[in-house]
């Protein structure tokens, strides 16, 4: 069924009139549409085959001339008229009426010309349908044709009760028909036009998704980037910095631990310029945390409690992990011991690593003064917190949730900081026992199973801040 919309013609006078257009004749049926368009369809094109056939029977039959070419000239004038308005849907909806009528005044003057022409007008109900743009119009399009077809046949054959009643009868049942299907017409076009709407909505929310997705995709780069040059890049230049003033602060009084202080700054400096080539992706990643994890870390340690003065206790067994689970431990370490440097003011630092039932098990405490975990979120003050808007605690937690993990901070003013690390160990068997060559926690330091006791001197109230 057509659709009628206003649209605005400009007068030379610059007014604006309201004039309908002809918006939308039946469409070409396209691949979704409801079968019903697809008949109407059909049944166009064959109504075009058969009013064809009957032409060609009507030339090569035995039928009188003046019938002959009056019903061919009828036919032509009806097909140039339906060229005109299918070459012009654009045009006023007038346009379409207008073929309408002369469509009702041929179907009755065929009638009229000879017997058997009114089957043409079941053949062009769906005409009705296609160039009405409201249902009611198509209903009074189509009962003017039935009364067309009625008249001409009478004039035919006469005005008796018979003829009249025969034909009107059999106008009727098309009309019928005619009326039905303008009545399913638009419902099968608006069945089409909202799964148009939904197909439309459906691809608008896909292209919203991937939209979203995408920068969702960005800020988790971001993130990722900006949390591992926190706990790489920033962190090992702090270091630079501090180690730097301290050595050039006691170049002349001790030149030796000077020297050591210039060889921290030196060995910093090449990891950080290593770590840099792993975010831009100039390096294999496997450079990071190579070894085991006890290795690292104890390797961390000593670089920790050499800078810092720090005596640092450790039991570090052999435990079977990753490499990116080395990664995240690593990371955890170095940031729970840049926050013992910066804030803690402890004189010893207790890591210990463990293997268990529930995975692998990192703990840092230092004897510092603590701080009231609720009262940090991810800020906080000088009494030992993370101070506001830093990485600190709420990076370790989005990187320990990356593997399922968790970190639980426990700590309060004077007591000092426990810091435990947890995470789901795919190496642990169902039964909860531990892989081969792990070892349980709470082994005691200093024992065979691979735990390290490291031990340096006193803090000297020089706070290094940087990477380890």
């Amino acid at each position: 069924m057509a659709g009628a919309a206003p649209a605005r013609r400009v007068r030379p006078g610059g007014a604006y009139v309201r004039e309908r257009t002809l918006t939308c004749m039946l469409p070409r049926p396209r691949r979704g549409d409801p079968l019903w368009i697809w008949m109407l369809h059909g049944w166009d094109v064959f109504s075009w085959a058969i009013i064809a056939l009957v032409m060609l029977i009507t030339v090569l039959g035995d039928v009188p001339a003046s019938d002959r070419y009056g019903s061919l000239a009828l036919v032509a004038v009806l097909g140039l008229a339906y060229g005109v308005v299918r070459s012009r849907p654009g045009n006023p909806v007038r346009l379409a009426y207008g073929y309408l009528a002369v469509l009702v005044l041929v179907l009755g003057s065929l009638a009229w010309l000879r017997d058997g022409f009114g089957v043409l007008y079941f053949l062009s109900l769906t005409q009705f349908v296609i160039f009405a743009d409201r249902v009611r119009p198509a209903v009074v399009a189509s009962g003017l044709g039935a009364v067309a077809i009625t008249v001409g046949g009478a004039l035919r054959v006469g005005w008796s009760t018979d003829s009249v009643t025969d034909n009107a009868v059999s106008s009727a049942g098309v009309y019928a028909a005619g009326v039905l299907i303008t009545l399913l017409t638009p419902r099968a076009l608006a069945v089409r036009d909202e799964r148009a709407r939904l197909r439309s909505r459906l691809a608008d929310a896909e292209q919203r998704l991937v939209e979203a997705q995408k920068r969702q995709g960005a800020a988790e780069e971001r993130e990722r980037i900006a949390r591992e040059i926190h706990d790489t890049l920033a962190q090992g230049f702090a270091s630079i910095v501090v180690l730097a003033e301290a050595a050039r602060a006691g170049l002349a009084a001790e030149p030796a631990k000077s020297a050591q202080q210039l060889r921290s700054i030196e060995r910093t400096a090449r990891e950080n310029l290593a770590e840099a080539r792993v975010l831009v992706g100039a390096a294999p990643r496997s450079g990071v945390a190579a070894g085991s994890v006890a290795t690292t870390l104890r390797r961390t340690l000593d670089r920790f409690a050499e800078d810092t003065g720090l005596v640092v206790e450790a039991d570090l067994p052999d435990v079977d992990c990753d490499q990116p689970t080395r990664i995240a431990l690593l990371r955890c370490t170095q940031e729970s011991l840049a926050n013992v440097r910066k804030h803690a003011a402890a004189t010893t630092v207790g890591v210990v690593l463990a293997a268990g039932p529930e995975g692998i098990e990192l703990e840092i405490t230092d004897d510092g003064k603590g701080f009231v975990p609720d009262a940090v979120g991810g800020g906080g003050g000088r009494d030992g917190a993370v101070p506001a808007g830093g990485f600190g605690l709420d990076g370790m937690r989005r990187r320990l949730a990356e593997f399922g993990g968790e970190v639980t901070v426990t700590s309060s003013p004077g007591d000092g900081t426990r810091i435990l690390v947890t995470v789901p160990a795919a190496g642990t068997a169902d039964d909860g026992s531990l892989p081969d060559g792990a070892h349980a926690a709470g082994t005691p330091a200093g024992t065979p199973a691979g735990g390290a006791r490291t031990t340096g001197t006193r803090a000297t109230g020089t706070a290094t801040d940087g990477q380890v």
